[in-house]
Parts: C-alpha cells; structure tokens; sequence
C-alpha cells in the first residue's frame, strides 16, 4: 500500500534487478551461469551416487563430504532458477514473503558450508596428527551429531535476521532490489526505518560463524602441517599432503571469495555496483561448481570410482 510519494508500507511485491548497469547483456551472462549450474548438479549428484553406492567410501571424510554436496545442491537451486528466470525471461518480480525464505535459504547454507569445512577439518586432523584414534573418535554417530548441530547453529543464528526484517521494518523507500537475489543487506537497504539493529546482527552473525569456523580451520591446518613436516619419509609427508590438499583448496576458494564479496559490499563504494552483484553471485556460484571437480581430481578412491563408472 502507498501512503506517501516515496515510502510503501509492507510491500508484498518486490523488484529484482539483476546486474544493475548490464541489464542489455544479461541474457548472455546466464549462459555461463547456467553451465555452471549444470555442472554443479550433475558433479554434486555423481558424487553423491557414488558415496551412497561403494561401502568402502561410507567414512567420515566422505559422509561429510556427501553433507558438501546436498549443500551445495541446495544453495545453488535456492539462487540460479530465479536469477535465469531475470536474465532470460525477463521475471524480475518475487512476494515479499519469498524473498525472505531465499535469503534465509542463502545465508543458512552458507553457514552449513562453513560449519562442515570445519568438521572436515577437524577430521583430517584427528586422521593425520592421532591416526590409530580416529576411528574410535570419529564414530558414525559423532558424524550424524555434528551434521544435525551445524544445521540447527545454521538456521537457528540466521533466523533473527528474517525475524528482525518481517517485524521490524514496516516502511521501505522503494521495492526495487539492486540485485540478483535476495540478500540480507540488499533487503534492509530498502527501508525507511532505522535498521542499525538489522545491520549490528548480520555482521554478528558473518562475524561470528566466518571467525569461529576460520579460526579452528586454520588452527587445524596449522597442526597438520607441524605434523605433516616432522614425519621422517617423504612418501609419508606427501601421502599425508595429498589428504588434505582437496580440503584445502575448497576451504581457500570459499573464504577468499566470500571476505571479497563481504568488504566490497560494505567499504567499496568506489567499486561499480555490477562488479559487486558480479562477484557476490559468482562467490555464491564457485563452490558448488568447483568442489566435486576439486574432489573427483584430487581424492584418489572418488576419481577411481568414477572411471569405473564411465567405463561400465
């Protein structure tokens, strides 16, 4: 309802944009969004078939690594139908309510993301620096416990942010979102209230999951590689390299994107908006699409697996 020239009150409609300033290109630029998609449905859905089907591979590294791929799964399905739906066939409209549940879909399995990489961590740690222990430590139902926990931390942490946009803010400058989804600050930029309460929240909570969650990753690591380097063979240290050099680079792909698209939202206001929605989505994008590449290539039992497959 419009109760004054510039200010609606409870909108049920809302406006994507897409990429502000390329809006003539857009159609060529799902393509590549499109093809990484695929590719992040049909690597994720392999590599989910082939954890399920081999008992050999039913161990922690790859229940979690299982976990990974209905994450990624989930968060790219959240973001790219909608997002093809603005760039090719010009649907740029989504209800208010919608907008919401996507948002809290994105950030909550960024979270789950984030708290798994951990736990993969952390299982690569307790395989290479107490190896006799693991088994013992790293139980199946330790593994379901800590899939359930991240999930709930997820969910539970981001939902004040949803609660705080439905209750709080009544009056919104416009219903044009500059952007290609729903996200969280996107959203609360469009307010005529006072949202310092909503802006303190989600830096807490990117604060808090990104700084727990980084801080015992790279601990973790830390430890491997102090471990790694004091094994007495080569074949040893690089046997141990090659376990975690997967984790690694997912874990690098995924917080360099992320602190990228994080800063330049809040201090680039020199950067054009494009180049932000740009990056912002792609971050969003990469890590579905790259980790079962970077897992099929680099985790020796999975590529044996899927040459087996391809060839019968």
């Amino acid at each position: 309802m419009l109760i004054s020239n510039i200010t609606f009150f409870m909108p049920s409609v809302l406006t994507l944009v897409g990429i502000p300033g390329l809006e003539s290109v857009q159609c060529w630029i799902g393509i590549p969004f499109f093809a990484m998609y695929l590719i992040a449905m049909i690597g994720n859905s392999l590599l989910l078939t082939i954890i399920k089907s081999e008992r050999s591979l039913h161990e922690p590294m790859y229940i979690f690594l299982s976990m990974l791929g209905i994450t990624d799964i989930t968060l790219a399905t959240s973001i790219v139908p909608k997002m093809l739906g603005i760039f090719w066939f010009h649907m740029p409209h989504i209800y208010f309510d919608s907008c919401l549940l996507q948002m809290w879909l994105i950030h909550t399995f960024q979270c789950i993301e984030s708290g798994i990489l951990l736990a993969m961590a952390l299982d690569c740690y307790v395989a290479i620096c107490y190896p006799l222990r693991h088994a013992a430590i790293f139980t199946h139902q330790l593994v379901t416990q800590i899939g359930t926990v991240v999930t709930l931390r997820a969910a539970i942490i981001v939902a004040p942010c949803l609660i705080l946009i439905k209750c709080r803010l009544k009056f919104y400058h416009t219903t044009v979102i500059s952007h290609s989804y729903c996200e969280h600050m996107a959203i609360v930029k469009l307010a005529a209230e006072n949202v310092q309460i909503n802006k303190i929240y989600g830096l807490f909570v990117a604060f808090t999951v990104a700084g727990f969650d980084l801080t015992f990753i790279t601990l973790s690591y830390i430890q491997i590689f102090t471990t790694v380097f004091h094994l007495p063979q080569k074949e040893g240290r690089l046997k141990a390299l090659n376990t975690c050099i997967a984790h690694i680079c997912v874990f690098l792909q995924l917080y360099l994107l992320s602190f990228f698209s994080f800063f330049t939202h809040r201090f680039g206001s020199r950067i054009p908006p494009y180049i932000h929605i740009l990056f912002s989505s792609i971050y969003l994008l990469v890590p579905p699409f790259l980790n079962p590449l970077v897992y099929g290539i680099k985790t020796k039992q999975i590529c044996s697996h899927v040459v087996k497959m391809l060839s019968s």
